[in-house]
């Protein structure tokens, strides 16, 4: 098989999507993202929007999420996949940081909050504009890198090790998020739209067609 130059053949890719905001509307707010990253593991970002209105009326920042317990936060969160779970992590989450000012920026202190797993981390690094440290692995991601042959597997931690070792550390905050957002508009799992994608010429799926 021909050797691609992924850092290059990428760059039309992170170009159509750079900066473009995640699906999640939380509105450049740091403790907003925080919960909906924390909330939207395993479910839908379009859920996560339907029920976060009425969260942060009732939640408006970290220190008044602190002072919450999980009867009182659950009626906010209970149409959330592992809701009960969810709702304890993000009281922990609050207790420890208690102001929206604390708020990591690094992947460590990230991942050792409760809930926020190495994507939760690099999602929220990338809308915080962080410096980045890893590049986001959803299941958009699992999907769509092996598929444009950039890396095998479907193990997600994997999977991003490939793609580090092989991209310019200067793409990682942005290229996941692409990779992402092509699974979600053009790359979708039975009939992608080929025609129209901007990998189309180094794609490996493509050459199988």
């Amino acid at each position: 098989m021909e050797s691609i130059n992924w850092q290059k053949a990428l760059q039309p890719l992170i170009k159509k999507y750079k900066g473009k905001q995640h699906p999640l509307n939380h509105h450049h707010n740091p403790y907003e993202l925080l919960v909906m990253v924390v909330l939207s593991a395993r479910d839908s970002d379009r859920n996560i929007n339907n029920i976060a209105p009425e969260l942060f009326n009732a939640y408006p920042d970290m220190a008044a999420l602190s002072k919450a317990d999980v009867d009182s936060l659950y009626p906010f969160v209970n149409k959330v996949m592992s809701s009960r779970k969810k709702a304890t992590w993000l009281i922990e989450i609050a207790t420890q940081l208690k102001e929206d000012k604390n708020i990591p920026t690094t992947l460590n202190e990230l991942i050792a909050l409760p809930g926020i797993g190495r994507k939760s981390a690099n999602v929220i690094m990338r809308e915080l504009g962080a410096k980045a440290e890893g590049i986001v692995v959803d299941l958009h991601v699992v999907r769509v890198a092996p598929r444009l042959g950039l890396a095998t597997g479907t193990d997600p931690k994997k999977l991003e090790k490939q793609m580090m070792e092989i991209l310019d550390a200067k793409d990682w905050g942005e290229v996941g998020m692409a990779i992402s957002f092509l699974g979600r508009e053009t790359c979708r799992p039975s009939n992608p739209k080929c025609a129209e994608c901007v990998m189309e010429n180094v794609c490996a799926y493509t050459k199988t067609l």
